[in-house]
């Protein structure tokens, strides 16, 4: 999985994810009702996602499958992140994480217990 997710596939990837397996026929109308996406729009972002290899398709019904998990791409983008915008820097990460103003208490101190038990 060497290659960065498109907006548009994430968008799509979360719809598999949440209802898989899943009928392509059913991946268009939850992305017009979701999203705003017409059926061809829907079915070209999945023929990108089938051709990355990230999701298969099969008979009968062109049932969906995710090819890679959520986990493994969040950790994928996180890793991304870090490089792109924060020279690989995990201090200067939570450092802006830290300073947002609408970082609660509550997640605060779920922070500091993830780092005290690393």
């Amino acid at each position: 999985m060497e290659d960065r997710f498109f907006d548009s596939e994430m968008k799509l990837m979360e719809l598999i994810w949440e209802q898989e397996p899943v009928s392509a026929k059913t991946l268009g109308l939850l992305a017009e009702e979701r999203i705003g996406w017409n059926k061809n729009t829907t079915y070209t972002v999945l023929k990108k996602l089938v051709a990355k290899g990230r999701v298969e398709r099969s008979e009968p019904g062109f049932m969906c499958r995710s090819l890679v998990s959520r986990s493994a791409v969040q950790k994928q983008e996180t890793r991304s992140l870090l490089e792109r915008f924060f020279g690989g820097s995990r201090k200067a990460l939570f450092s802006a994480l830290l300073e947002d103003e609408n970082t609660t208490q509550e997640e605060l101190e779920a922070l500091k217990k993830m780092i005290g038990e690393q």
